[in-house]
């Protein structure tokens, strides 16, 4: 490449880290506290939109925390093939804050898609093992269309109304 697109590329390619990193900061501190609240907010979430999914985890002993810390830490990169992963960072750098805020929503279509697998295993092991080992080796822009679209649908039903995302056993829910 001749230097001036060298630059542009550069330029370009710092924004996007600049913007991922930002955004995402306190995932990465002492505590991960970015990290902590996105799986409560992912638990609560998950309470309202499969909620027989959410109770077959919690019957089961599963911790969201369990499996979602993977996902949140990186990013879903471990969870599917890289050509899917560049596609899903893609509409994450499109998106207003995509990396801080669309990532939970993805992450609970994410785990709405392997609902009837998970609530057919009937154990703490097999359930662990499907969630750590999810058959997404063949996935593409197909699969993360149909991804994101049940994410967009989630985010615009649960972002602009934080009370729906209020669990009925939270101490605020009570009150």
């Amino acid at each position: 490449l001749p230097r001036e697109q060298l630059d542009v590329v550069e330029a370009d390619s710092f924004w996007c880290v600049s913007a991922l990193l930002d955004t995402i900061q306190d995932n990465y501190t002492f505590a991960q506290p970015g990290i902590q609240r996105k799986i409560v907010q992912l638990k609560h979430l998950m309470s309202r939109v499969d909620r027989q999914l959410h109770q077959h985890l919690e019957s089961h002993g599963i911790e969201y925390l369990q499996f979602a810390f993977r996902w949140m830490n990186n990013l879903l990169m471990r969870e599917i093939p890289l050509r899917a992963t560049i596609r899903l960072w893609d509409t994450y750098l499109s998106e207003r804050n995509g990396f801080s805020q669309f990532h939970g929503y993805v992450c609970a279509a994410f785990l709405r898609m392997w609902s009837k697998q998970l609530q057919a295993e009937k154990d703490f092991q097999g359930i662990m093992i499907l969630l750590q080992s999810l058959p997404t080796h063949s996935w593409g822009d197909q699969q993360i269309c149909e991804l994101t679209a049940d994410a967009y649908s989630l985010m615009s039903v649960f972002e602009g109304a934080k009370n729906h995302l209020i669990n009925e056993s939270t101490p605020s829910a009570q009150s």
